[in-house]
């Protein structure tokens, strides 16, 4: 496996690409996260997004989801910040960890960090239901009214800590953690069907994450499989107290 330092620099390209004035930005984008699908294939062993995820991302607008100054550069391939310390991820990496789901349309899908909401849109788009988690109030409250207004009927905010889950809705058939935890939360891995998937990075706040990819086997038995090297906002609150 190459370095973490190439990984990064597979992660920033297109960084400095605008498409405000582009009528077909969404299609630059989508050209940018193909080609670096294709370019990382030997980390991530995904030469292709699947079609039903391309299609989800070209029907959500992701200038909906960033604030207002950030709004040109809303299809660049890159994160842009939301505010309180966060940050809406770069579309390679919400294409990926999507596909690595292999989702279908009758799954129940947990996300931990709302964030802005697009991450939960694009599983909106592709699933029966989607609970998602945030713990930060505000962003909660804002995902909450735009996800409505945009019409994510399936869709269901909760403010609160994303460590513990959500029981009463589990067990899930999918989840998805959008924020690095030291270890892989247990509560999470309880609540997640035998034959169930999670995809989420795992790694130090301040220093080396990996993106893993996890299933459930049976009630003891876990396969892990590493994706490759990323950086993302550390996950607050219980998880804290483990790094």
């Amino acid at each position: 496996m190459r370095s973490a330092p190439y990984i990064a620099a597979i992660l920033t390209l297109g960084v400095c690409a605008c498409y405000d004035a582009d009528p077909n930005r969404t299609e630059a984008m989508l050209s940018e996260i193909s080609s670096m699908a294709r370019f990382s294939v030997d980390y991530t062993g995904v030469s292709t997004i699947d079609q039903s995820v391309i299609s989800a991302l070209r029907r959500v607008d992701r200038s909906e989801f960033v604030p207002n100054e950030q709004r040109r550069f809303a299809f660049a391939n890159q994160p842009l910040e939301i505010g309180h310390g966060q940050t809406i991820s770069q579309p390679f990496i919400v294409a990926l960890m999507t596909h690595v789901l292999a989702l279908e349309s009758r799954d129940r899908v947990l996300e931990i960090g709302t964030g802005s909401g697009y991450q939960a849109a694009i599983l909106g788009e592709l699933v029966y239901d989607v609970y998602t988690i945030e713990i930060v109030e505000p962003l909660a409250k804002e995902a909450d009214s735009r996800l409505k207004r945009l019409g994510y009927e399936n869709v269901s905010v909760r403010i609160g800590d994303g460590w513990f889950g959500w029981p009463e809705k589990a067990p899930f058939d999918k989840i998805m953690v959008t924020a690095v935890a030291p270890k892989l939360p247990p509560e999470l891995i309880s609540q997640l069907k035998i034959g169930g998937k999670m995809v989420l990075p795992v790694g130090d706040y301040d220093g080396y994450q990996e993106l893993v990819l996890v299933e459930k086997m049976s009630e003891t038995k876990l396969d892990r499989r590493v994706i490759l090297p990323v950086r993302f906002v550390p996950m607050t609150g219980e998880a804290a107290q483990f790094d």
